[in-house]
């Protein structure tokens, strides 16, 4: 049996923890002998912050285009391809084990085939980042879609229901909660990708602020750089919650 918080505690108590574990972090490493160039100390990725401002800001514009359309477009296409599945057995039979078989390839050893593929602009950051949030989403959208009852379906068909009033009116409010499991999943799977393809082939971004600052042994702009790809993906996950309770409230 599960116990449901006060809606206070629900903000003090992650709060609490956040703020204990970079308390422990700012003054239990370096009593443990944790030297600065391997962990820096929170006030220390702050001063790093504060100081390659500019740097850092400059490298954030890059993977955060790259991370949100990565996310639509990935997305996007696991949802029209879903639905095209839904309605059409012989075609999920025929592509579904393809889609399947493509999604086992790790994504560090398909990102340079579509490095050579796209060549080194934006396009296959884009590309690699909308891999990676596809097919969670294909697969939980298929479920969802294919989750309404036979009885339901039924009284559609009694009331003369055609294939798109079906698909608007009863099967996508049954995949909504499908769908937006998966986008809060791919809201840091988009960032990812991002940063996996600019690890490979770019000079810009924070993937390559991360490789350039380990190759330099910078632990502070290096650790800075991944506070930032982390609040990168916190901000798509809260977009992603908002627009779930907005679309349950419209729906409701």
């Amino acid at each position: 049996m599960s116990i449901k918080l006060p809606s206070p505690w629900n903000i003090v108590l992650p709060l609490g923890g956040a703020v204990s574990v970079l308390i422990a972090w700012q003054f239990l490493l370096p009593l443990a002998g944790v030297p600065s160039y391997i962990v820096p100390t929170p006030s220390e990725i702050g001063g790093v912050m504060t100081k390659e401002y500019a740097l850092l800001w400059r490298n954030f514009w890059p993977t955060l285009h790259e991370s949100v359309l990565g996310f639509l477009f990935g997305n996007g296409i696991a949802v029209i391809l879903a639905i095209v599945f839904v309605h059409n057995r012989y075609l999920q039979a025929a592509y579904f084990p393809v889609i399947l078989f493509l999604n086992t390839i790790p994504i560090l050893a398909l990102a340079p085939v579509i490095i050579l593929m796209f060549g080194l602009g934006m396009a296959p950051k884009v590309v690699i980042a909308a891999v990676i949030c596809f097919f969670p989403t294909l697969v939980n959208m298929i479920r969802g879609l294919e989750s309404i009852t036979p009885n339901e379906h039924e009284l559609f068909r009694i009331l003369s229901a055609s294939k798109a009033e079906t698909l608007w009116r009863l099967r996508l409010p049954r995949a909504a909660p499908f769908l937006f499991s998966s986008l809060r999943i791919a809201s840091a799977t988009a960032v990812i990708g991002a940063v996996v393809g600019e690890w490979i082939g770019s000079d810009r971004g924070l993937g390559a602020m991360i490789i350039q600052a380990t190759f330099n042994y910078q632990s502070g702009r290096l650790y800075a750089a991944i506070v930032l790809c982390s609040l990168l993906s916190i901000s798509i996950f809260a977009l992603v919650v908002a627009c779930e309770k907005w679309v349950i409230r419209y729906h409701d």
